[in-house]
């Protein structure tokens, strides 16, 4: 679905009354159904995005579904040139082609199409030009202040300054402007106000790399901030600059950056307020750690991309005593009785502290028996290698889950005959040898994470490296060890490992160990997903440091109950924030790095206990609101501490932590929804990708509730990642990446990346279902451009045709022909893709050329007909202006009257406008009506089929020389069609609609008149009614003027080679000959 029909099924995000929303009817053509109610966000009792009541009288957002992209072809605009070929109709085609025309006693006496609009966008000029219209005269600050709505906040989600922009963003920042835009003109008060991530690793490095080894060892902590600081301001000038050329408004001159002061001070008063009410504990426990960053990592900063293998071992663990209570339960198995495990991480095997059992499953002591005749089980290329362990010792039982031991047989080739079978609980507080450091261990209980879906059902216990294993160890008082350094290599606390990295070479050499040990049964390559740093693409390992951390625990309920309180679209993203909030460990907000929010702790340096009270960060948030986060690396700590601590600062020292980034970024609400003014909190709406749902949704509903009690937002709406047309991730390596600025200003190869300006780039954000990854590439932009490129042919022709209409011409409605009242009527039901695109220019633009060129300047048909056109024009300029804001608007600019309210103001820019109001008159129009206006249509089809035989037969030309006989086996059908031959006017008339000279309804089929007709045809109309259709040539002579075919042609003396028509038309205007001679 596009972005328009899913707001179409979830109403709260725009206004409560809003109708017409995109709906596809068939895989191949697309209508929009009226719909009348909708629900905002503020209201108590909100509803989906879009009701499909029609129940009220605003009309809402229509907007263009392409799901299935069009395929027309591009001569859609001018189809009746092929059956007219010349005439006022071509001369009105070559008109709008610059073309030159043939002379023609009555060319001036023709109405031809006039405007300035070009129809080519023309968009790498014409777009910079209206943009800067609008920075010149200021139009969203104008249309903000002359609104007089409630205000409308969109919260913007701050992107990393660490690049270029990417089809990402672009994706991002167009949808929010769509919404932005579409409540401008539902006259909201919007505001906007665009922000950017300034701190963390990815600035941190990109200001590394860009500097030699020698600058790097100088490298000061301040004189690293001050170029992150210029990488991030110089980055955000340049993504601001993209941002803008996309066409999103927004508050660009007063931007939220989180490395500003009055931000970061709101920031640390977040932190403040969670530490205050306990929410904030620093303690030693498992962290995410990257080796290739050096510091700590949260959940939002991994990945775990595919492809990942590790070396998984199968080894065993001596045990050597039974508790008392057990009565006797092993003895007999003693002393060759061993634990096996299995861990894909051997390199933690020295902090082994226990091994974990689960009291419910079942166990069992197997004898190792004989190698079986096939050997170990290997699938495909996996290399699976035997340890000493099985090779060499004699006897030797091990316990396994009793469920494992087929699977295990079959792995390690070798009989496993069971000797006795109990429950895990049975198994606590045996006692086993440590293979490394030689202690006894105990054998403990763990949880529900231990099961007999993989591995031994006995899980190895590190509780320095794994958030289960620490858990099991705070039960059981186990000792936290974690002899890893920073860099991810073994310390001294490892033995003779020390050294190694436990990635690399310290791996391998711990699994060669449990080999001589006679302790490995068997290692093998694992497959599986394995978490990376995000930003170094490389591994990173669980291990204990000390660090802070926001106790989750400790308002996980509430945050809970915020989350039903939010609308989120689409709907299972509710499911999926729930999940990840229910299950999270407390959040690792320290940092060790040096581009970020200092963590406002001072340590005793002789106890290491922490100093943090509301004081001292009181104190360092007066401090960093008025000089920013610099000063607590310049500054002393004396200076830094408030009087009352001063003369113990030499007590203490600075901590040297940041705070995570996603905490910044999580703080946004306190810093600009509660700080600046017009803007509140909750925000109406947050928009992001759904990768942010371990992201910002989630810290900043984890900072609000924890000291608000609520989320920060009223609704959640995530998109999909954008990949390429073949459904591949975008990567340089592929060359598949397809760069937003490429598509707005075209590549090197203008004409493999031909220029196609931010409208069409917009116009396929509207036309993807964004609720799951979409696709962009080549392709897909040609069909955006052809149908942008047919929109525009559609305005253009409303244009230049009203090109000498003002409001004082307009005819009321009730005098319209019905033809016109049926048009008004789809323009509030059925609108811009379907209907602009194949609707109007295939049958009512095509119909009413005849009467707008040559039905005479100041006739009535024409007059009726530049009404519908007029009206037409200004609700389509303001229902695509959310989305193609430039063609709209330049539409609005080269409108030849002027858009006037009731109050005699004049709405100079599209903006100004508002959205079109529902006209409940158009929408009365009678059912029956309807129903045959329909059955016209569909007869009209079969029609054109039968005159395009003709046409090969040679029979006719254009359809002008043509006399379509018709009869039908309805007679009210029948009289109705026979009335419309003689229309009390022209525009109603059949063979107006038919496009031919003449049409004739017979009463029967043995009629003489028709017996010679060679080309005919029958079908049934609707299914029900017989309906055939001849085809003959058209009576009469063929007028000079307008090409019918008429009897009257030769009747005037004056103007012998016009119809009666048109020689009413040009007998009251003065020819050029007779100018001359006058």
């Amino acid at each position: 679905m596009s972005f328009f029909k899913t707001l179409s099924a979830n109403s709260s995000f725009l206004n409560p009354r809003e109708a017409h929303m995109a709906i596809p009817c068939s895989p191949s053509s697309y209508r929009v159904l009226s719909q009348r109610t909708c629900s905002c966000f503020r209201e108590t009792n909100p509803v989906s995005l879009f009701n499909l009541r029609r129940k009220y009288s605003v009309k809402v957002l229509t907007y263009l579904n392409m799901a299935h992209y069009s395929t027309g072809s591009s001569d859609e605009f001018f189809f009746s040139s092929k059956r007219r070929s010349r005439g006022p109709v071509m001369a009105a085609k070559k008109a709008s082609e610059g073309l030159k025309q043939e002379d023609g006693k009555y060319k001036h006496t023709v109405d031809l199409p006039k405007t300035a609009f070009g129809m080519r966008a023309n968009s790498t000029v014409r777009e910079p030009e209206i943009q800067k219209l609008w920075d010149d005269n200021q139009v969203f600050k104008r249309v903000v202040d002359k609104n007089t709505g409630r205000s409308f906040i969109l919260h913007d989600g701050p992107p990393y300054a660490n690049g270029d922009l990417h089809m990402g963003h672009a994706l991002n920042k167009i949808l929010k402007d769509i919404i932005n835009r579409y409540k401008l003109l539902q006259n909201y008060k919007v505001h906007y106000v665009p922000g950017w991530d300034c701190h963390g690793l990815p600035i941190e490095l990109k200001v590394l790399q860009s500097l030699d080894k020698d600058a790097r060892e100088e490298l000061t902590p301040l004189t690293l901030r001050t170029k992150a600081a210029k990488f991030a301001k110089d980055t955000v000038k340049s993504q601001m600059a993209s941002f803008k050329r996309f066409g999103v408004w927004g508050d660009w001159n007063n931007p939220y950056l989180t490395l500003n002061p009055e931000y970061e001070a709101a920031q640390i008063e977040v932190f403040g307020q969670m530490a205050f009410q306990g929410f904030i504990y620093r303690g030693r426990k498992p962290v995410h750690w990257s080796p290739s960053s050096r510091t700590a990592l949260a959940e939002a900063e991994l990945e775990y991309p595919d492809g990942h293998v590790s070396k998984s071992i199968y080894a065993i663990f001596k045990v050597v005593s039974a508790p008392s209570t057990s009565g006797g339960l092993l003895e007999e198995f003693f002393p060759d009785l061993c634990l096996a495990i299995w861990t894909t991480t051997p390199w933690t095997i020295p902090a082994n502290a226990a091994v974990a059992v689960n009291a419910k499953l079942q166990y069992a002591v197997v004898e190792v028996g004989p190698p079986l005749d096939n050997g170990p089980a290997c699938t495909g290329k996996e290399k699976h290698k035997l340890g000493n362990a099985l090779k060499e010792q004699k006897k030797l039982f091990l316990i396994v889950a009793s469920d494992l031991v087929a699977a295990l047989e079959a792995k390690w080739g070798m009989k496993l005959s069971v000797r006795k079978t109990f429950l895990g609980s049975d198994l606590e507080n045996c006692r086993y040898i440590h293979p490394v450091g030689k202690g006894e261990c105990p054998v403990v209980i763990g949880g529900d994470y231990i099961t007999t879906e993989s591995g031994t059902g006995l899980v190895h216990t590190a509780p320095g490296h794994g958030q289960e294993d620490y858990i099991t160890g705070l039960k059981y008082g186990l000792s936290i060890l974690s002899p890893v350094d920073d860099a991810g290599n073994f310390t001294e606390e490892a033995g003779q490992f020390s050294g190694l990295n436990v990635l690399g070479e310290g791996n391998t050499a711990v699994v060669n160990h449990l080999d001589e040990c006679l302790a490995l049964i068997m290692e093998e390559p694992y497959k599986h997903k394995y978490p990376y740093d995000w930003r170094t693409k490389k591994p990173t390992i669980f291990r204990a440091t000390e660090q802070w951390f926001a106790s989750v625990e400790g308002f996980r309920q509430a945050a809970m109950e915020a989350i039903a309180q939010v609308k989120w679209v689409p709907a299972q993203a509710k499911n999926r924030i729930l999940a990840m909030t229910s299950s999270r460990s407390d959040w690792c907000i320290s940092r060790q790095r040096t581009w970020g929010v200092p963590i406002p702790v001072f340590y005793h340096v002789h106890t290491r206990e922490p100093l943090m009270n509301e004081e001292t960060i009181d104190h360092i948030k007066t401090i960093i609101a008025q000089k920013g986060s610099d000063a607590w690396w310049h500054m002393t700590t004396a200076e830094l501490l408030p009087d009352k601590y001063r003369d113990k600062a030499s007590d203490y020292e600075k901590g040297t932590d940041t705070m995570d980034v996603w905490f910044d970024s999580g703080s946004s609400w306190a810093a600009v929804l509660e700080k600046r003014v017009c803007l509140t909190c909750p925000a109406d709406l947050y928009l992001e990708g759904t990768d942010q749902h371990r992201g910002w949704f989630q810290s900043s509903l984890l900072t609000s509730t924890a000291t608000k009690g609520r989320a920060p937002y009223l609704g959640v709406i995530t998109h999909g990642f954008v990949l390429d047309e073949k459904g591949l991730k975008m990567s340089k390596s592929l060359g598949n990446v397809v760069d937003p600025r490429s598509i707005i200003e075209g590549g090197k190869n203008q004409k493999e990346s031909p220029a196609y300006g931010a409208d069409v780039l917009r116009l396929w954000v509207s036309s993807v279902d964004y609720t799951g990854d979409v696709l962009i590439g080549p392709q897909v932009l040609r069909q955006m451009s052809d149908i942008y490129r047919k929109l525009r042919g559609t305005l253009r022709y409303l244009l230049a045709n009203v090109h000498d209409w003002k409001a004082d011409y307009t005819v009321p409605y009730i005098e319209l022909p019905r033809i016109d009242q049926h048009a008004l009527f789809q323009l509030e039901n059925v609108i811009i893709q379907r209907f602009a695109i194949v609707d109007l220019s295939n049958f009512y633009f095509d119909i009413a050329k005849d009467r707008l060129y040559v039905g005479g300047t100041t006739s009535f048909t024409r007059r009726s007909c530049q009404t519908v056109l007029a009206a037409h024009l200004l609700s389509l300029a303001r229902v695509i202006a959310p989305i193609l804001p430039h063609l709209a608007e330049d539409v609005w600019q080269n409108l030849p009257f002027q858009y006037t309210f009731e109050n005699g103001s004049i709405a100079e820019f599209v903006f100004e406008s508002k959205w079109p109001a529902m006209n409940e008159r158009w929408l009365a129009f009678p059912n029956e009506e309807i129903d045959f206006w329909d059955k016209i249509l569909e007869l009209r089809t079969e029609v054109n089929k039968v005159l395009e035989v003709a046409r090969t037969g040679k029979l006719i030309g254009s359809s002008l020389e043509a006399k379509v006989w018709l009869h039908i086996s309805d007679t009210d059908l029948a009289s109705r069609m026979h009335k419309m031959c003689s229309a009390d006017n022209e525009a109603d008339a059949l063979h107006r609609i038919f496009i031919t000279s003449q049409v004739e309804i017979i009463p029967s089929l043995e009629n003489e008149e028709i017996q010679g007709i060679e080309y005919k045809e029958e079908y049934l109309i609707q299914g029900e009614n017989k309906v055939w259709i001849g085809v003959s040539r058209a009576d009469g002579a063929k007028c000079e003027r307008c090409w019918n075919y008429s009897h009257q042609v030769g009747s005037f003396s004056d103007h012998p080679t016009l119809c009666g028509r048109c020689f009413n038309v040009v007998s009251v205007q003065i020819l050029p000959a007779m100018a001359a001679v006058s």
